[in-house]
This record gives structure tokens, C-alpha cells and sequence, in this order.
């Protein structure tokens, strides 16, 4: 038997979320932005305010699936796009550009200034010297390599069938798959070129694929314009980092949270190709999105400060795991942030395409994996930091970098503190979500959320009249 409707409460002064598409609209993910382009950001930012607003609206869609079924379809009907550039995109001259960093947001400025490096770096091959003292390689390819003879080749055989299918997913010569790397100076290099390359990747996919996407499809809402791109580019990025995650992590011995050999045979400071790329990429796309915030290059969020901070701690754990040679445990970290934020990204971006029953599906389905991914597999990882930190050879227990040695008994706490940090806000959020959907099958939610999307849309109506 179904319950009435709750009473309609008057009116305080703004609208109510009515559905479960104004809500999820509101869940933040790692990938949020600076303003009105994709901007996705690595550890988890998901507000308290916008994760109760999706999962109470989550309830009440469901709730009324009658009523659901016969709405009105938010869609607009699809059109030719035309697109316009916006100002602060367009590029006042790549001299110019330089000086005042719009490179970051001009893509066309974006390109040339990758297009320079990759061009001197062939003009050198062809016509000045040889690939082997290029110096230019270092901006686009990775270096440091370890001589042969110093190779450890000490990997386990796949452990399953999954594992041995994504090693096999790129086919790979028997030189390079003894190839190892370690870090060094030059991967400063890299960093820099990477983050030109994303800069580009972030605004042109923005600009001229997810826009004009979103307006063809009918989204005629300019804050949903502008979310949709952001989900767009989280979505391809995120999706990509979680894919190629996948494919590192089976080539190590802690396959699919085999924790133990985080620590047994430490230092890992000999790297495969896929790893050092990995972890050298995920590091210049969260410098990019840093230096945009900081050089205040777009227009900034209301919790600018609180990005700010988030961006500047995710940089400091990415760098401080890979100079002491922790990439192992950051690998698994990557992994059980990077495959949620893809399936949030997905279901809002379906939300703001108007496709609302396959939206609660799909929500449904990420926070099955946040629960598996954030809150399961996390709490596993820190429990083998805590009690399995031990199984590090003895001798490597000393502060000696020039050995790669860096684990000393109170590094335990430094590696810890920061990740059971994470662990709590994650596990906030997830209680969180649950305990406002409960609270929103009684139909008394409504008034939880705080200003956010469905807020935006009104002003978009006020600035058209």
C-alpha cells in the first residue's frame, strides 16, 4: 500500500529540488570545477549539502514512479549548434599568451606551445643530432632509464585470468618489457610538457566536443552547460586514469590488493615504463588544475580556498609517494579514487541530458562501487599500513635516500594519518547520503539542501528577462 504524499511546505524564498535530477546534479566528485569549464580535481571533495541532495532526491524519484514515467521529458528537442568562442578562451597571440599564462586557458595557444616542443624535438632527430642526446626527449618522453644490466626482474606470475588478460592487452617486446625506470630530475621536464598537453585536452575537449554537444542535444540551461562539460571531461579522464590504473596494477605483485608486497622487497624504486607514465601523468593533471586556481586564471568557485587546499595536499601526497618509493600503494589509491569518480561522472552527465531513468540506475551502481572501492578496499589498504608495515626488510628500515631507503619506524604514522584523513571524510559522505535518503523515503528532505545547481537555473532565467 502506498503512503500519501507528505504536505507541500510553503515557500522559503527559493525552489525545491523536485526530482532526482535536480539532486544528483549536486553530488561533487574529484572532478569539480573552478567555474563554468570541466575542471576535474584526485581525492574526494563530495559536499555534505550536494551528496544529501542527490541521495534524498534519489529516494523521492523512486517513490513515485507513476508520476516519473508521465513528466514531461526535460530534453529540448536537438538542433544545429553554432559555436561561439567565449572571450576568455581566445588566444590574444602565443607571446602574449606566455606572459599573462592564458595558455592555460587559450587551447589554440595550448597547442602551439606543445606543437613548438614536439617539432624541435624531430627537427633535432632529422637534421641536428641523434635521439640519444636530444634535449628535447626529456619534455616528451620519460627518462632515466636503469642500465640492463641493474634490471631486477622479480615479478610474480599472474595470480588470475583477469590479470593475465590486461598484461597481455598491449602487445610488448622483450626489450621493453624489461624495461625499467627510476626517478631523477628530468621528470620535472615531463611534468612541464604534460601539463601544456592537458591544458589543451581539458579546454579544447570542453570547448568544441562537450559544449557543443550539450547544446545540440537541448540543454539550454548555461549552468548545465557548463556542469555537463565538466562530467564530459571527468568522465574521459577519469575513465581513461581508472583504465590505465587497471593495467598498471596487474604487472605488480600486489595485484588486486595483495598488500603485502607493498612492503616486502622495498624500495620499489625500479619502475616499468607503465608505471612511471602512470604516475608522472595523474601528477602534471592535478599541477595543471593547481596553477589554474592559484594564477586565479577563470573565475573562482565559492569554496575556492578549500579547492585550493585540497589541490595542493593531493600534489603533496602524489610527489612525496613517488620520491620515496611508495608508487605501489599510490597505485592502489588512484584505483579506488578513479573508478568511482568515472561512474559519478557518468550518471550526472546522463542526468543533464535529461535521461532520468537510466540515471537512478546507474547512481545505484556507483554507490555499490563507492562502497566497495571507498570504504572496503580503503579500510584494506589501511589496515596493511597499520599492520603490515613490519614486513619491510629490515635492513631498508633506515633514512638513507641515496639507497632508496626512506621507511624509518615513524613513517608508519606520516603514511597513515593523511590516508585514515581520507578514509573518515569518505566514509562521512557515504553515512551521510544513506542517512538523508532514509530520511527522504519519510518525504521531510527537501529543505537540507543548501544554494547549488537548481538555484543557478533561477538565476539563468533572471538574467534572460
Amino acid at each position: 500500500m502506498s503512503s500519501a504524499p507528505p504536505p507541500t511546505r510553503p515557500a522559503t524564498g527559493r525552489k525545491r529540488a523536485p526530482s532526482f535530477s535536480e539532486a544528483i546534479a549536486q553530488v561533487p566528485q574529484n572532478a569539480n570545477a573552478q567555474d563554468e569549464t570541466a575542471d576535474p580535481a584526485v581525492a574526494d571533495r563530495i559536499a555534505a549539502d550536494d551528496a544529501a541532495a542527490a541521495a534524498a532526491a534519489a529516494a523521492a524519484t523512486t517513490k513515485d514512479p507513476v508520476a516519473a514515467s508521465s513528466s514531461k521529458p526535460r530534453a529540448a528537442k536537438k538542433g544545429k549548434y553554432e559555436f561561439q568562442d567565449d572571450e576568455i578562451y581566445r588566444s590574444q597571440g602565443l607571446i602574449k599568451d606566455l606572459t599573462n599564462f592564458r595558455w592555460m586557458t587559450a587551447p589554440a595557444s595550448s597547442l602551439q606551445l606543445a606543437a613548438i616542443f614536439v617539432l624541435a624535438y624531430f627537427n633535432w632527430n632529422f637534421f641536428i643530432g641523434t635521439p640519444e642526446n636530444n634535449p628535447i626527449a626529456p619534455f616528451l618522453l620519460l627518462s632515466h632509464r636503469v642500465p640492463q644490466s641493474q634490471v631486477i626482474l622479480d615479478s610474480l606470475p599472474p595470480k588470475d585470468a583477469i590479470q593475465r588478460a590486461l598484461q597481455n592487452l598491449v602487445p610488448r617486446s622483450a626489450e621493453s618489457h624489461e624495461a625499467r625506470y627510476q626517478k631523477g630530475y628530468n621528470d620535472l621536464l615531463f611534468l612541464a610538457f604534460y601539463v601544456i598537453v592537458f591544458s589543451f585536452l581539458r579546454q579544447s575537449t570542453t570547448l568544441y566536443i562537450f559544449k557543443p554537444f550539450a547544446k545540440w542535444w537541448g540543454i539550454k540551461s548555461e549552468s548545465k552547460q557548463a556542469r555537463f562539460t565538466e562530467q564530459g571531461y571527468a568522465v574521459l579522464y577519469w575513465g581513461s586514469a581508472a583504465a590505465l590504473g587497471l593495467y598498471v596494477m596487474s604487472f605488480q605483485d600486489s595485484w588486486w590488493f595483495n598488500l603485502e608486497h607493498l612492503w616486502l622487497k622495498y624500495p620499489h624504486w625500479q619502475m616499468r615504463s607503465e608505471l612511471k607514465l602512470y604516475y608522472l601523468l595523474q601528477f602534471s593533471f592535478w599541477l595543471q588544475q593547481a596553477l589554474v586556481m592559484l594564477l586565479r586564471l577563470e573565475k573562482p568557485r565559492k569554496d575556492y580556498y578549500e579547492l585550493i587546499a585540497h589541490h595542493l595536499v593531493t600534489l603533496w601526497l602524489i610527489g612525496w609517494s613517488y620520491l620515496i618509493n611508495l608508487t605501489m600503494i599510490g597505485t592502489t589509491v588512484f584505483v579506488c579514487m578513479d573508478i568511482p569518480d568515472t561512474w559519478l561522472g557518468f550518471s550526472k552527465a546522463l542526468n543533464y541530458m535529461g535521461l532520468d531513468n537510466i540515471t537512478v540506475v546507474i547512481f545505484a551502481i556507483f554507490m555499490l562501487i563507492w562502497t566497495y572501492f571507498r570504504i572496503y578496499l580503503s579500510a584494506v589498504t589501511l589496515h596493511s599500513v597499520w599492520y603490515q608495515f613490519e614486513l619491510i626488510p629490515r635492513y631498508a628500515r633506515e633514512w638513507e635516500p641515496e639507497k632508496g631507503w626512506w621507511l624509518v619506524w615513524w613513517m608508519k604514522y606520516q603514511i597513515f594519518a593523511p590516508m585514515f584523513l581520507l578514509f573518515l571524510l569518505n566514509v562521512f559522505w557515504y553515512v551521510l547520503m544513506w542517512r538523508i535518503m532514509l530520511r527522504a523515503i519519510k518525504g521531510n528532505v527537501a529543505d537540507e539542501r543548501e544554494d547549488g545547481e537548481y538555484d543557478d537555473e533561477e538565476e539563468d532565467e533572471k538574467k534572460k528577462q
